[in-house]
C-alpha cells in the first residue's frame, strides 16, 4: 500500500491540535508532532526533519510574530495554513472543512486514502461457506422474468458505496442475495483504477448479481452491478443511460461517493437508495442528508463489522441513516424492503 505521507500539526489552541488530529485519524494518518508554537524549538531536528508536510493553525497570530520564519529555518517540508478553525464534528459544514483539509494535504504529498491491494482483493477469493437467502414467494411472484432479462426501467436501485476494507463488505453483502431479486445496483469504490477489473471478477464470485465496469450508454438493470468508473465522472441522461464526462471527480478521491449520489438520485430520485459500507474519511456525508430529505433511503454498515468505520460513522452522525447492520443483516434487510413493496402490488 506504500508509505504513509508523515504529518505535522502545530496550533496554539489545543482544541484545534485535538479536531485535526480527529480528521487525520479518519483516513489512517497519526501526526508524527502534534504540538503548540512554543514546543516546536525544543524538538530533536530529527523529529523535525521526518515530516513530509505541516499543518499550522495559529489562533493568535500576533502572539507568534516570528514562528513561520523559525519552521521555514528548521524544515524544508510544505506548509499547509489558513483552513480555519474546524467546525463542530458533527456539524453540518464540518465534511466540507475535512474535505478542504484533505484536498489540501493531497496536493502537497498525493493520495493519503489507503486503498484495498490487489493481493487484499485475491484473498476474498475462497470457497462460499453458505447458501444467499431464499427468494420471497411474493417477489417470485411479482418478478417479471429471471434477474437481469427484463427490459421494464429498474423500479429501485441502490448505491453501493465503500473505501478501505469496503471490498469483503461488499462481496459478502452480495452473496447474500438471492438471483431473481429485482434490484439495480451501482458501485462506487475507492480503488486504484488498475485493480477494477479484479475487482469485478473477484465479487463476481460466487454472487446470483452480474458485476460489470459501466460504460457509456450502459442503463442498470435488475440482477446487475455497474462499478463506477474512478478518473471519468459518470451522470445519467433524461433516458437513464450512462454518459461520462471528460472530467475527473470532484475532490481529492475517485469516485467522488457523495457526487454519485447525487448523480444518481438527479435522474432516479426517491427510487434511489444508498448503503455505505467500510471506509475511511466521510465521502458520503454530505449527499446523505440532502437524500434523504428527498424520500432515499440511507443504510450504513455498523461500526463493529467494518475494517474501517470513519465514513459509515461520519454518514450515521448526520442522523440520516435509517439502518446500520453487519453485510449480511444489510442483505437480509434489504430482501425485507423490497418484500414489503413487492406485497403492496397486484400480482401480475
Amino acid at each position: 500500500m506504500g508509505n504513509r505521507p508523515s504529518v505535522g500539526v502545530i496550533s496554539d489552541s489545543p482544541l484545534q491540535r485535538h479536531n485535526l488530529q480527529a480528521a487525520l485519524t479518519t483516513y489512517g494518518l497519526k501526526p508524527l508532532i502534534n504540538c503548540d508554537p512554543g514546543r516546536f524549538e525544543g524538538l530533536p531536528a530529527e523529529q523535525v526533519g521526518s515530516i513530509g508536510c505541516w499543518i499550522l493553525e495559529l489562533e493568535n497570530e500576533d502572539a507568534w510574530p516570528d514562528f513561520i520564519d523559525t519552521l521555514i529555518a528548521r524544515s524544508e517540508a510544505p506548509i499547509l495554513f489558513g483552513l480555519g478553525t474546524a467546525p463542530e464534528r458533527h456539524g453540518e459544514e464540518y465534511p466540507r472543512w475535512e474535505r478542504r483539509l484533505f484536498a489540501k494535504l493531497t496536493e502537497e504529498v498525493g493520495s493519503v486514502e489507503m486503498l484495498d491491494s490487489a493481493e487484499s482483493l485475491q484473498s476474498l477469493v475462497q470457497p462460499k461457506a453458505h447458501q444467499p437467502l431464499p427468494l420471497p414467494e411474493s417477489i417470485r411472484r411479482n418478478t417479471l422474468a429471471e434477474s437481469g432479462q427484463s427490459q421494464q426501467p429498474v423500479e429501485r436501485i441502490w448505491v453501493l458505496a465503500a473505501s478501505l476494507g469496503g471490498p469483503a463488505a461488499v462481496k459478502e453483502f452480495l452473496d447474500e442475495l438471492p438471483r431473481g431479486l429485482p434490484v439495480a445496483f451501482i458501485y462506487a469504490q475507492h480503488i486504484d483504477a488498475n485493480f477494477s477489473s479484479v475487482l469485478a471478477r473477484v465479487l463476481a464470485r460466487h454472487s446470483a448479481f452480474r458485476l460489470k465496469e459501466a460504460q457509456p450508454g450502459d442503463q442498470p438493470k435488475y440482477g446487475e452491478v455497474l462499478m463506477v468508473p474512478v478518473q471519468q465522472e459518470m451522470i445519467f441522461d433524461d433516458k437513464g443511460c450512462i454518459e461520462f464526462k471528460s472530467t475527473p471527480w470532484p475532490g481529492p478521491y475517485g469516485p467522488s461517493i457523495d457526487q454519485v449520489m447525487l448523480n444518481v438520485a438527479n435522474h432516479f430520485g426517491a427510487r434511489c437508495g444508498t448503503i455505505l459500507f467500510s471506509g475511511m474519511g466521510n465521502d458520503g456525508a454530505i449527499a446523505a442528508p440532502l437524500l434523504r430529505a428527498y424520500g432515499s433511503k440511507i443504510w450504513v454498515q455498523n461500526s463493529a463489522s467494518c475494517a474501517n468505520s470513519s465514513m459509515p460513522d461520519s454518514v450515521q452522525a448526520t442522523g440520516a441513516s435509517s439502518f446500520s447492520g453487519t453485510p449480511r443483516e444489510l442483505a437480509a434487510h434489504l430482501v425485507q424492503d423490497i418484500e414489503k413493496t413487492e406485497l403492496l402490488k397486484p400480482s401480475r
